[in-house]
Formats: structure tokens, sequence, C-alpha cells
């Protein structure tokens, strides 16, 4: 039977019987997702082949997917399966520390994904265990840290929370102006 393996995010291998050789047919290859047939792709496939990796594909969309065997000695029926990719999760890559002030820093990070639907950044000094958090919408990439103490080093941290329910982290350090 037609299934996938090793699905990410945006690919998937297909494996399939081997039921067509070089000399007897090819196969066409129909995917579209679910929601959305009208943006179906279609490929040919010699043969020869038991296998193939689709990619390009979008995150956590279920795919519908058709292999048709184009037989010249028998019929075979066409094979069909589902297939979902997986969530796009991507940690935040970089956080930056800008506008550094006695009582505050801009902190921005990359990317923003789609698939998050917050931002939460922590911040505390260091060496200390006193953490502030900020939420932050999963559309905004920057938020302002006020209210912090001069000349005093600040470990941040922002975490991405998922639509999954998964987070990712990244962390950097800030440090405050000496105050006036």
């Amino acid at each position: 039977r037609l299934h996938a393996t090793d699905i990410t995010s945006s690919s998937f291998r297909l494996l399939w019987p081997n039921l067509l050789s070089q000399e007897t047919g090819y196969y066409t290859l129909e995917y579209a997702p679910t929601a959305e047939p009208a943006r179906k792709r279609t490929q040919q496939v010699s043969g020869a082949h038991t296998s193939l990796v689709l990619s390009d594909l979008a995150p956590e969309t279920t795919y519908e997917v058709a292999l048709i065997p184009e037989s010249n000695v028998h019929y075979f029926p066409p094979q069909t399966t589902r297939v979902t990719t997986l969530a796009e999760e991507i940690s935040p890559v970089q956080v930056l520390i800008s506008e550094s002030g006695p009582h505050s820093f801009h902190v921005s990070w990359a990317p923003v994904p789609d698939s998050v639907v917050s931002y939460q950044v922590l911040y505390g000094p260091l060496p200390g265990n006193s953490v502030k958090v900020l939420e932050v919408d999963g559309r905004h990439n920057s938020t302002m840290v006020e209210h912090l103490a001069p000349n005093t080093t600040y470990l941040v941290t922002v975490t991405a929370v998922y639509r999954s329910g998964k987070e990712k982290s990244l962390s950097a350090k800030a440090c405050t102006q000496e105050g006036e």
C-alpha cells in the first residue's frame, strides 16, 4: 500500500509496492492540500521507482495523495493516502538587544513563523533568580523591557509558544547603562 515516511514540516517520502517495471508503464502522482483541491500538483514517475520525496510543502497541512499506475499490461487501481505535514518548529534563531539605557532596553528576535501563537520574554538580573515575564503577540518580533536597575547584567530568554503547544527558547545577555 501507498504510505508515507520521513514526514517533516515541508516534505515527506512516499513508498509503494513494486507494481510496474521500467518496461510496463509509469506512475502518475497527484497531490493536493485536502482543504484546497484546486492546488493539485501532478508528477510522472518511472515504473522502476517505488519511492519518491515530495518537498516544498506547506507546514501543518493535510495532503491527499493519489498514485495512479499507468500500465500497458494490467489495470491497477489508484493507490491513495493522506499525509499531514508537521508544524514548523523553528526556535528564535537570533535575539538582539538594542537601545540600552539605564532603566530599559529593546529586545527583538527572528524569525517570526506563522505557527507561533505568542512569545514570552523572560528577564532577570544576573546573578539572581528573580525573573519577570512579558507576553508578546505572535505577530510581533520585538518589545521594550523597562523599569530595570542601572549598570546591571540581565539574562533575557525569548520563548516561542507554538500552536502545537511546543515551546522553543533562546537566550541573550543584556547590560543596562550606568545611571545619571
